[in-house]
């Protein structure tokens, strides 16, 4: 039984290829390209309005030299959100649920930002790993803490994504399960589970939202102490 909860999370393959990478492509052909055209239709229209909304929220507290990383992080945004919700369908897989690309989105976008900070303002940079007014006993100590709480963040943005949706998924699993079995001994009680299934998958699909966002903010607020 437990293996069979998390196979799901393995990388399906055809003839020994796996298939990760056209997951991690699916999205793109999700969303059309602008059209040269006067009107635009109700996607496109919907599609702007979300993009603007997006940096609106995200670039309002950001300095205006941090203003050229709007295409990249609201890019990313719709990305995030679009993959981990692609996931919740049937007979899918979701790439976020691997922390291997977790991290390899969240490992080089810190990274970007951590180097924008010292190319741009190196004493403000060296500055964060040493808090105002530390009693000069302390130093060491905060800077070695401080040091090592900067290269927790990129571990962190990964494993939270992917613990998230990684639970989520569990727990869908576990409900479907426990719904096949059930139903055929108590048709009332399997329609029950079905129904906090159904509230499990809305709950889940709010979780692929919120964490697609929270990811990409984590990183905005990375770069507003960096510009």
């Amino acid at each position: 039984m437990t293996l069979n909860l998390f196979e799901q999370f393995n990388s399906p393959t055809i003839m020994g290829i796996p298939l990760i990478a056209m997951a991690l492509l699916a999205p793109v052909t999700l969303f059309s390209l602008y059209p040269h055209q006067w009107l635009q239709d109700r996607l496109s229209a919907a599609q702007t309005e979300v993009i603007n909304e997006t940096t609106r929220q995200f670039f309002s507290p950001i300095k205006a030299p941090g203003h050229k990383w709007a295409l990249m992080l609201v890019t990313l945004t719709i990305y995030l959100i679009t993959l981990n919700v692609l996931g919740l369908l049937p007979f899918t897989f979701t790439p976020t649920t691997q922390l291997s690309a977790s991290l390899g989105i969240a490992m080089p976008m810190w990274l970007l930002t951590v180097l924008v900070g010292l190319r741009n303002q190196p004493n403000q940079a060296f500055a964060h790993l040493l808090p105002e007014s530390t009693p000069p006993a302390l130093v060491p100590v905060l800077i070695i803490i401080e040091t090592i709480s900067l290269f927790i963040r990129p571990l962190a943005l990964g494993v939270r994504i992917t613990a998230n949706l990684t639970a989520g998924h569990l727990l869908i699993n576990l409900m479907a399960s426990g719904m096949i079995f059930i139903i055929s001994h108590s048709m009332l009680a399997g329609l029950t589970i079905g129904f906090f299934l159904l509230l499990l998958n809305i709950l889940e699909f709010a979780v692929a939202v919120i964490q697609g966002y929270v990811f990409v903010l984590l990183l905005s607020l990375y770069l507003q102490e960096n510009t």
